[in-house]
């Protein structure tokens, strides 16, 4: 597809021309993806938004937002005798309550990167001597994927592979924010990504409930200024809808196959998340019919108790109550180099985004 239309100077001029004769009251948008926020940084696309418009990073990283008793238990994982772990390598920096997946690494532990689910099933095909763990972190984009792993496994036969599921699910996690008073959101760029997969329908609530509007876009300089035009546009016209601005990808009614999948393997449990606490029916727990493959309970871990990183406010840059700059560790002690806090390692965390792409980064 040619994307040269979607990063066009005059049509961005336009677009950029509208909002700021749209947008005469004060309101803060929160785009939730971490991509959108890496598109936004990289693109300077706060630097020419009206005074009226407050762009805020949300938890749409789901690296940060897993919390460090998740993060603890995939370590104790790499600690048992005779077991390899695999995971995406934005979780191998990622600092737990007392050490990270890397770390284990080091210390000789057996974790290795892998690319995709179906190459751990692979590595526990040719390893039928070692247990395979595949630390499942992601929202919906990623579960489907790992559901038809399982299911693969399942057909394999194979008694050496499972997941622990540290998966999350958003639209929810929306609702918690919306109700938090030190946050404040006016409208949400909602993901792309995610929204590939489970469509219009489960974010419904936000206008029907809260009145909050928000509209589903792609990642393209272009894709970002409609979206961010879409949402000033309902707020000046007092209304409040869930809109798609990204209709070369999303559909209306998602994935279906895909969220069938989804329910086929995983369950609705409480999940907790960095910065905003517990959520009831955000995480998502593998079903009693695939209980073989669930990590938790195939080799039984006890992590220890959890401990929050002194000086980190990741948390509350999840949040939007915070911007990474306004962190005291921000490009002092903590940089993508020499990350202390989640949100600098994911290459789609805020800080590391700000990090990269602005000022904030460079004058320090």
């Amino acid at each position: 597809m040619d994307l040269s239309g979607f990063r066009d100077p005059a049509i961005a001029r336009t677009l950029i021309d509208r909002i700021h004769a749209t947008a005469t009251e004060p309101v803060k948008f929160m785009e939730v993806c971490g991509t959108h926020t890496v598109a936004i940084a990289r693109n300077g696309l706060r630097d020419v938004m009206p005074e009226t418009i407050t762009l805020l990073s949300g938890p749409g990283c789901p690296v940060c937002v897993t919390g460090n008793t998740d993060i603890d238990t995939a370590i104790e994982f790499a600690r048992q005798p005779g077991v390899i772990v695999t995971t995406f390598g934005d979780m191998m920096k990622v600092p737990g309550s007392y050490s990270s997946l890397s770390q284990e690494k080091a210390d000789g532990r057996d974790v290795r990167i892998v690319y995709s689910p179906l190459d751990a099933l692979d590595l526990a095909e040719k390893n039928p001597e070692s247990q395979v763990v595949f630390i499942g972190v992601g929202f919906e984009t990623t579960v489907p994927i790992i559901a038809a792993a399982i299911e693969q496994a399942a057909r394999r036969k194979l008694t050496n592979f499972s997941v622990f599921s540290a998966h999350k699910t958003v639209p929810a996690a929306l609702g918690a924010l919306v109700n938090d008073p030190d946050v404040a959101v006016g409208g949400f760029i909602l993901p792309g990504h995610v929204s590939v997969i489970i469509g219009l329908e489960p974010y419904r609530f936000l206008a029907e409930e809260y009145g909050v509007p928000s509209v589903i876009t792609g990642f393209e300089p272009i894709d970002v200024l409609q979206g961010v035009y879409m949402l000033a546009k309902q707020v000046a016209e007092g209304r409040a809808d869930i809109e798609i601005a990204y209709t070369r990808v999303v559909p209306p009614e998602g994935n279906p196959t895909a969220i069938a999948k989804i329910a086929e393997v995983f369950e609705p449990v409480d999940a907790e998340w960095r910065g905003i606490g517990v959520i009831p029916g955000t995480g998502l727990a593998i079903r009693d019919a695939y209980a073989e493959f669930d990590a938790m309970k195939r080799i039984p871990v006890t992590p220890p108790e959890p401990k929050e990183i002194k000086g980190c406010q990741c948390g509350e840059v999840l949040r939007g109550v915070t911007l990474p700059f306004e962190c005291r560790l921000f490009a002092k002690s903590c940089t993508p180099e020499h990350p202390i806090g989640p949100c600098m390692v994911s290459s789609e965390g805020s800080c590391a985004a700000y990090y990269r792409y602005t000022d904030y980064g460079k004058a320090t």
